[in-house]
């Protein structure tokens, strides 16, 4: 009687982090589209990385419904329409917001 107990409650206790862990944030946008709007992030993220004319570290990317929102610092005009660049090859992106200042 004890081990059915303490499996109905492992198994309720599963069942409770399933659900919670599909119910999505964001203005309800599904896990789908959420888990899509992360791998864009991800991508969008590491070519700037791997770009020499772009300061990754200093540009934040946040994507919502393959909306790229960048913002941050650039030290040029050239690198701010960069990082633009590298956001809209992004498979998925629909448009890009840049919010990029740059700094003299």
């Amino acid at each position: 009687m004890n081990i059915r107990t303490t499996l109905s409650a492992v198994a309720m206790a599963t069942a409770v982090l399933i659900t919670a862990g599909c119910a999505v944030g964001r203005d309800q946008q599904s896990t789908g589209a959420y888990i899509d709007d992360a791998t864009i992030t991800s991508q969008v993220k590491s070519r700037m990385l791997e770009n020499p004319n772009v300061a990754g570290t200093s540009i934040s990317v946040e994507t919502l419904n393959g909306t790229v929102m960048l913002s941050g610092f650039a030290k040029n005009n050239t690198e701010k329409s960069t990082a633009e660049t590298i956001a809209r090859d992004v498979n998925g992106v629909k448009s890009v917001k840049n919010q990029i200042v740059v700094r003299p």
